[in-house]
């Protein structure tokens, strides 16, 4: 999902990481907190005032990490694995190997947000009335993370998909349907209609004189609007490939090449030969890894006689081989997660074929010319 971003470390043994977006946002919303600063304390010095922005805006974002990590944590006690947590632009996301497999997990997982936020909101007030007496800019800090933290809790409880409260209010859906599908396009729906209340209030602030303000309410409300069609596209795609098998959409005649060959044998006997655009290195019936033209255009033509295929292949640990029974929309669904355009077909630890993405789109292409 986020290809882009600059790994911190681990939390509770879950990747944490800032998408280049983040400091976007951290440098805007610093000096607009210093310039607040300078209008309502103007008797602090500027290094108090840009210390203190600086800060605050640190421990925001510290708090979007401990929101996504009561996800995470409710996440991870239902049995789903959490494969990171990323700051971007419009605040964090903890990124969950599956959907949960009942409303009330959904539920749970959901909730687990806004509460550790409306937790945090109430520890920043407490300590910015212990430091009233005391510290001025420390007051002024806690009462800013404190309310900062108190309008995020309530903002991601807006019933609208792909918010918290989007959720919660699919997992009552699901539950009251008795359907998956139905409480997510109903919940999408809902996003849809709070999205274009965003639009619609932004263009309208902007046009009564506060403009920055109405664009970003107005780019909230587009963000949130590709979110919910997003899902109702994903779920489309899902309907279409279910009951799909790999092995019904594999391809059974690529090419299965022996670790040794070189890359220059392997381009012009076979590449430019038969337009293929990948082939599988073996050793024997053993999958060693696999190659595409990206690996190939990483070796400089200068060397491709001299390197073997499998130095440049794609090791077979990396590949997450998939079983011929697997449907297709699980198949997409990890080609999307591990950022691959192909992965070999295994049963029983032989290559039985290799599927990409191009069989997928063949399928989906298909059922939707017959309308099925």
């Amino acid at each position: 999902m986020f290809t882009q971003t600059i790994r911190l470390g681990r939390i509770l043994g879950i990747p944490v990481g800032i998408h280049y977006s983040w400091f976007i946002v951290f440098v805007l919303v610093t000096l607009s907190l210093v310039t607040q600063f300078a209008t309502d304390y103007p008797g602090w010095a500027k290094g108090v005032q840009y210390g203190v922005g600086v800060l605050t805006s640190l421990l925001l974002f510290l708090s979007v990490v401990l929101h996504e990590l009561g996800h995470s944590v409710v996440a991870r006690r239902k049995g789903i694995q959490v494969r990171a947590i990323t700051l971007f632009v419009f605040g964090g996301v903890a990124q969950i190997e599956r959907e949960p497999s009942r409303p009330k997990d959904e539920f749970q997982i959901a909730a687990a947000g806004p509460v550790v936020s409306f937790l945090l909101a109430g520890a920043f007030f407490s300590f910015s009335r212990f430091m009233e007496p005391t510290s001025e800019p420390l007051h002024v800090l806690g009462q800013w993370l404190g309310r900062i933290n108190f309008i995020l809790a309530a903002f991601n409880l807006i019933p609208g998909f792909p918010l918290d409260g989007g959720r919660i209010l699919r997992a009552v859906l699901w539950r009251a349907t008795g359907s998956y599908d139905r409480g997510t396009r109903l919940a999408s729906a809902a996003g849809q209609g709070i999205a274009y209340l965003f639009i619609v209030a932004g263009v309208w602030i902007a046009f009564s004189g506060n403009f920055m303000s109405g664009l970003w309410m107005g780019f909230i409300g587009w963000f949130l609007l590709s979110a919910a069609q997003a899902t109702v596209a994903q779920l489309d795609v899902r309907r279409l490939l279910r009951g799909i098998r790999a092995e019904d959409a594999m391809t059974t005649d690529c090419l299965i090449l022996p670790r040794g060959m070189s890359v220059a044998e392997l381009v012009e006997e076979h590449l430019l030969r038969t337009g293929r655009r990948c082939a599988l290195v073996v050793e024997g019936e053993r999958l060693v890894g696999l190659i595409t033209l990206h690996q190939v255009r990483r070796v400089p033509r200068s060397e491709w006689t001299v390197t073997p295929l499998e130095a440049v292949a794609i090791p077979e640990a990396e590949l997450y081989a998939v079983s011929p029974e697997m449907e297709l929309a699980d198949v997409l669904a990890l080609m999307d997660d591990r950022q691959v355009n192909q992965v070999p077909v295994v049963r029983n630890g032989r290559i039985v074929g290799l599927l990409g993405r191009e069989q997928l789109m063949h399928v989906l292409r298909t059922r939707l010319e017959l309308g099925v």
